[in-house]
């Protein structure tokens, strides 16, 4: 079970850890974005500093219909105690956890400030 909270703008958040390319683990405090149909979004300062290999650019489509191009880069985080090889979206916004991760999933949360947020593998 992955475990987290919903802070005091009601966002529900996770920290996810994510490796550097040196092999360190950096925990990334992100939110979860059930609009965001990809893995996870990343700023691309931190993307930089955790040395995140580039793969290629792709287009998003924006909550407001607008398309835009982003850089997408290779990642390795610990989804659920376990390593998980994903795709991460540059974008200028705070970590995003989308739909992408929590697919086969079950997200159960307090929607109150302090309130859990408990994600757990359906079987």
């Amino acid at each position: 079970m992955i475990g987290g909270v919903v802070n005091a703008y009601h966002e529900a958040t996770i920290r996810l850890p994510v490796q550097a390319a040196g092999g360190q683990r950096r925990e990334i405090e992100t939110i979860l974005d059930t609009g965001f149909n990809g893995s996870l979004t990343l700023p691309p300062d931190l993307i930089a500093d955790l040395g995140l290999s580039w793969r290629t650019r792709g287009l998003v489509l924006l909550a407001n219909g607008a398309q835009e191009p982003c850089d997408i880069y290779a990642a390795t985080i610990i989804w659920d105690g376990k390593p998980r090889r994903i795709l991460v979206e540059a974008a200028d916004t705070d970590p995003l956890v989308g739909m992408g991760l929590l697919y086969r999933h079950d997200v159960r949360m307090q929607v109150v400030a302090g309130g859990a947020v408990m994600i757990e593998a359906l079987s």
